[in-house]
């Protein structure tokens, strides 16, 4: 395969764009893939464990699917649901709905049918892609669904079979950079998912912010062992990594050491992943499984989705090779970066905020008063990171009131609490809003108390996150019955099985007589948190 000289980088083939207010396909992210073909068509654009396809293959492939989706009649802004697995197929189907001008809803697929069924409810879903062996949930979600019956393609050796025979549109539809492209959904803090309408200028400023701090370049491999249908995996990993016209390499599930043997057999030079897999593979390294240092390839890793101890940061640069560590949120993507020099001065830090970012840390007692009267945390004090700029979402769908609470005349408030250093360095100590961190995945304790709630015998429940040595947090419930009832916790473990994903599930019941109140009446989670 080509490759491009060292030297090329991302950010000298920005397009020359027309002002905001005119519509074109330069914003449309679907347009990166027909710029890499233009480019280095016989570069990788993208591959899995079946298939391997470069730029020129990857711009046709998605193009048939494009013909194929305004053959079925879908529009600009119909919501399309991707339930697929980590596969070249979820991206073809991303940049397809892209092209249309349509919205893709990736699915979480550890999610019960009855939240899958949520959400296509929620989104309105038209049309669901799902993996061969995900017609019978995809069966019982449609089944559950109430108010849409939305058509079920799988996307399997037939269906790839229909594209081969279809034309490859060479149009890209055009958008203004506001328009929305993705539609993802977070747990919610009331108890129900919400979802993160997510725009074009916001990958295309994503994407612009880590060629600078991850230094992407065109020539890179990136491994994407994350889920594509969470943030990091999609929109830090894979996304940035296509605008720069690297190579995108994609496996289904994590396992150690496969993980460290691809590396060194594919020539990966940047790998991301949450400090669960980053702690799993450096117990691999220190065991050599399947040997004791980081292959020469790789130029760092980047962590995120929490924050990575400083015995984890150090540990790996004992191993001669450098983590960076980042934070961000579904809802803005990136927002801090660790400089490399900081790295381990700095460990545990996630950094200073991006380029294309405005970030504040503002004094919590002001928070809820209008903006102009926000007063901004000095140093070494707690304050909730606010931020505005191209790189924030649009809201959430259809829920005016919460995009109301979390976007304040522009600034969006992300709920978590940190401190800064003279240089602006951020170190998170906590959350405004109750969500906890399980192995990567965001665990909101609302949607777990209503689900609890809903069953007959519970009068009430309150979960809190406890530490964990292997998934960092997991969840605790603390239950309060009905009077003389003799429910136990398996049964309520049933109850909760086919209503929330697994690792939503608290990894431990407390029944209680009663829970713990505020003079107001507000449960003191605190005092469950360390009973």
């Amino acid at each position: 395969m080509d490759q491009p000289p060292r030297s090329e980088r991302a950010l000298d083939f920005v397009p020359s764009l027309p002002p905001p207010e005119h519509a074109s396909r330069r914003h449309n992210i679907g347009d990166w893939i027909a710029r890499g073909a233009e480019r280095h068509p016989t570069k990788r654009a993208w591959a899995d464990d079946r298939d391997d396809f470069n730029y020129r293959e990857a711009d046709a492939r998605v193009g048939r699917l494009t013909t194929w989706l305004l053959g079925q009649g879908i529009i600009r802004g119909d919501r399309i649901a991707l339930w697929l697995g980590n596969r070249v197929a979820t991206l073809e189907a991303l940049f397809a709905c892209a092209r249309v001008g349509a919205i893709a809803l990736p699915i979480n697929a550890r999610l019960t049918p009855a939240e899958v069924a949520f959400q296509l409810d929620d989104s309105e879903t038209r049309l669901v892609f799902v993996e061969p062996d995900g017609q019978a949930a995809a069966a019982q979600a449609m089944a559950l669904a109430e108010r849409v019956t939305p058509e079920c393609v799988v996307f399997g050796d037939e269906f790839e079979a229909t594209l081969a025979a279809t034309a490859s549109a060479a149009d890209c539809a055009d958008v203004l950079p506001e328009e929305p492209v993705i539609l993802m959904y977070t747990s919610g803090t009331t108890g129900k998912p919400k979802g993160a309408l997510l725009p074009h200028r916001k990958a295309l400023y994503n994407g612009l912010n880590a060629v600078r701090y991850f230094d992407i370049r065109a020539d890179d491999q990136v491994l994407v062992v994350a889920p594509l249908f969470h943030s990091l995996g999609l929109q830090i990993l894979a996304l940035p990594a296509l605008f720069a016209g690297a190579s995108v390499r994609i496996q289904e599930g994590f396992e150690a050491e496969r993980v460290w043997r691809t590396i060194e057999s594919e020539g990966i030079s940047y790998f991301g992943g949450v400090p669960t897999m980053h702690q799993r593979l450096l117990d691999a390294l220190d065991a050599g499984r399947p040997f004791r240092d980081p292959p020469s390839c790789l130029r760092f890793a980047f962590t995120a989705g929490a924050a990575a101890s400083k015995d984890l940061i150090r540990s790996f640069h004992e191993h001669g090779l450098q983590l960076k560590q980042g934070y961000g949120q579904t809802e803005t993507s990136t927002l801090t970066c660790l400089e490399p020099k900081h790295s381990l001065e700095k460990a545990g830090s996630v950094g200073r905020p991006v380029l294309h970012a405005d970030v504040r840390l503002i004094d919590p007692e002001t928070i809820e008063e209008p903006v102009e009267t926000w007063r901004d945390a000095a140093v070494g004090e707690v304050g909730e990171v606010v931020v505005r700029g191209p790189i924030t979402m649009l809201g959430y769908w259809r829920r005016p009131e919460a995009t109301a609470q979390t976007i304040r005349d522009g600034w969006l408030r992300t709920g978590d609490l940190a401190t800064r250093d003279d240089d602006f360095d951020i170190t998170l100590v906590g959350r405004v809003r109750e969500m906890f961190i399980s192995g990567g995945e965001n665990v909101y304790p609302a949607e777990i108390e209503a689900c609890l709630e809903e069953h007959p015998q519970v009068v009430e429940a309150a979960v809190v996150a406890i530490a964990d040595s292997e998934w960092g947090e997991v969840g605790r419930a603390h239950v309060v019955i009905e009077r003389g009832s003799t429910i136990e916790a398996d049964t309520l473990d049933e109850w909760m099985d086919s209503r929330l994903a697994r690792y939503k599930r608290p990894r431990e019941i407390i029944f209680e007589d009663s829970l713990p109140r505020t003079a107001s009446g507000k449960i003191q989670k605190h005092r469950l948190a360390h009973p």
